[in-house]
């Protein structure tokens, strides 16, 4: 069995799509690409597809992770660009590689975010993120499954910026006018906090309230770097690893004990 790891985006209007429909939308993709898929067993098996750490509907990504598990080996180029072919515009297949490391979603544990305010004037953003920035706690609410929830969206944001710029390229929305753009780093907690909490934790320290929905990307998601506060590429892993037999040099450092 092989197991591949795919890196795919959410653009545009895609951004809409659940993640239910982006599944139904790459099992279709499987079967026009004719991947040799390896099938889970009992009643009514299913194509053996793991998926890490979804982003929200209505949210676009350049940065989305999963993993398949084949029954004959492919390369990982010729079938990224097979399943991209077969794929919507705007859900496209952007990386592949073959998983040699452990752990994928374990390497998932900070995202890069990128809020587009329109209607919000850079100078007045600057104000409400250094009073985000300042304040020790930012308490916010959400409705979860068991009723309105409280929790600090603080202690999750490793950084939060406003940038320069009318726009951002990554920008799902393009104008001409000017809008304030932030850059959040947020690592990945239990309970989750969102863009929206971090908006709406905004409101609540500085009134910051914008007049249209934020266009909200993520633009990265992976190990967050405690020293450089930056957020590295969780497939760097799997293409260092050099394979010696059936074993990698990483998964052999890991199980070797000193004599």
């Amino acid at each position: 069995m092989q197991r591949i790891r795919l890196r795919y985006t959410k653009r545009g209007r895609l951004r809409f799509t659940s993640h239910r429909d982006f599944q139904r939308a790459f099992e279709r993709a499987l079967r026009r690409a004719e991947v040799p898929m390896a099938y889970s067993a009992g009643f009514t098996p299913h194509p053996k597809v793991s998926y890490a750490n979804a982003a929200p509907t209505g949210t676009g990504s350049e940065a989305e992770y999963l993993e398949i598990a084949l029954t004959a080996e492919r390369d990982p180029d010729k079938l990224r660009e097979l399943l991209d072919e077969s794929m919507p515009v705007g859900l496209d297949i952007v990386d592949a590689v073959v998983a040699r490391t452990s752990g994928l979603a374990d390497r998932l544990t900070a995202s890069v975010w990128e809020l587009r305010l329109d209607g919000v004037a850079p100078e007045d953003a600057e104000r409400a993120v250094a009073a985000f920035n300042a304040a020790e706690t930012v308490e916010v609410q959400r409705m979860a499954k068991n009723g309105m929830r409280t929790f600090d969206a603080r202690s999750a944001v490793a950084s939060l910026e406003a940038v320069s710029g009318t726009h951002s390229p990554q920008a799902d929305r393009p104008t001409d006018q000017a809008c304030a753009i932030l850059r959040l780093v947020v690592r990945h907690v239990t309970p989750a906090v969102r863009p929206d909490d971090v908006l709406s934790g905004l409101r609540a320290v500085a009134d910051l309230a914008p007049p249209v929905a934020a266009a909200v990307t993520r633009l990265a998601q992976g190990l967050f770097d405690e020293e450089t506060g930056t957020v590295t590429d969780p497939l760097a892993p799997d293409r260092e690893a050099v394979v010696t037999g059936n074993t990698t040099v990483a998964e052999a450092a890991a199980a070797k004990v000193p004599a």
